[in-house]
């Protein structure tokens, strides 16, 4: 579907949760966190429900995230009944890879078609800092065997440059020369914890990267659903890619929107969504009647972030229609 901005929405991020087993220190705080209920986050049905409603508005592919999706009681269920939906060609997984490797035949045997893996660090002791505990071993072990497969998952590890001192980001670079996956750094976004963290911008880790490995050339391919640019390194068998929504506002390219836990439907991370479709769930409307009230938020679709603005000026953006988004990432499905 087009929406207000001549951009074509075809992707939409479900979180199948807000719980996580992680405390990354950029995202959730240790203590103090409400999470929701058991009633209060969408079924199975209910997702489908909106996913089948979006798919005939032309969403063709869906990521699955959280908090933590493989905290999700039997996912595998989830991801097979959205494949099967009329439209819908790729469904994929951001996680932290904790519990991968027990979950990761079945997912793909329900047609997972990729995984995202979190990991800021390649350093036991800093990854544990930043994760608040977790144990990098367990990670390394679900990557080894999302790798196992024929034909392969596409495998992507995401890096949020911010985390981790500017050292660390060399070895998770180096993992696209050894493996076949596409390293991703991901500009921190000031939402929540994040506020409190550096921007370090794209040119700076291309600047630094490229002292190591050599010269980074522009690849004009993309390998996913999302505006990431990636650059090929000589000698390595996967890419190297950036998210750069901060240094680089790619918001005339977003083709996405979100489906919180509970029911909300997000246009930007830096506004808040509408309960719209949650209500509509509670009421069992049809499909046509949710794909009439996703035609509508989409249409309502803002041209883009104002971050840097936003910062500034905290009352900028407060308006009758939106309002700057107060959630943590977990909470909406960052």
């Amino acid at each position: 579907m087009i929406d207000g901005f001549g951009r074509n929405i075809d992707y939409l991020r479900v979180s199948v949760t807000d719980h996580c087993n992680l405390r990354c220190v950029y995202c959730m705080p240790r203590e103090g966190v409400s999470f929701l209920t058991a009633n209060e986050i969408l079924s199975d049905d209910e997702i489908c429900r909106v996913v089948a409603a979006a798919a005939s508005l032309g969403i063709k592919k869906v990521r699955l995230t959280g908090g933590e999706p493989l905290l999700r009681q039997k996912l595998w269920n989830l991801v097979a009944l959205i494949k099967m939906i009329p439209g819908i060609e790729t469904v994929t997984l951001t996680t932290n890879g904790i519990l991968l490797g027990d979950q990761v035949e079945r997912l793909v045997q329900a047609g997972l078609d990729g995984v995202n893996i979190s990991l800021d660090t390649l350093d036991p002791i800093e990854y544990r800092r930043i994760t608040g505990g977790g144990n990098i071993r367990d990670v390394r072990e679900g990557v080894k065997k999302a790798l196992m497969w024929t034909p392969p998952l596409t495998l992507k590890i995401n890096c949020v440059s911010g985390a981790a001192g500017k050292e660390h980001l060399e070895a998770v670079a180096g993992l696209a020369r050894t493996f076949p996956v596409h390293v991703r750094f991901i500009e921190i976004m000031p939402l929540g914890l994040g506020r409190q963290f550096p921007l370090i911008c794209q040119e700076e880790i291309v600047k630094q990267l490229s002292k190591t490995f050599g010269p980074f050339t522009p690849c004009l391919q993309n390998f996913g659903s999302g505006p990431c640019q990636y650059y090929t390194v000589e000698g390595f068998r996967g890419r190297i890619g950036f998210i750069s929504a901060m240094s680089h506002r790619f918001c005339t390219q977003c083709n996405r929107i979100r489906l919180t836990a509970d029911g909300c439907v997000k246009t930007c991370l830096q506004y808040s969504g509408t309960n719209a479709i949650k209500t509509l769930l509670g009421q069992g409307a049809s499909e046509e009647e949710i794909a009439e009230a996703l035609k509508k938020i989409i249409l309502e679709k803002p041209e883009g972030h104002h971050f840097r603005e936003s910062l500034f000026r905290k009352d900028h953006f407060q308006t009758d229609q939106i309002s700057e988004e107060q959630r943590s990432m977990f909470q909406i499905g960052g």
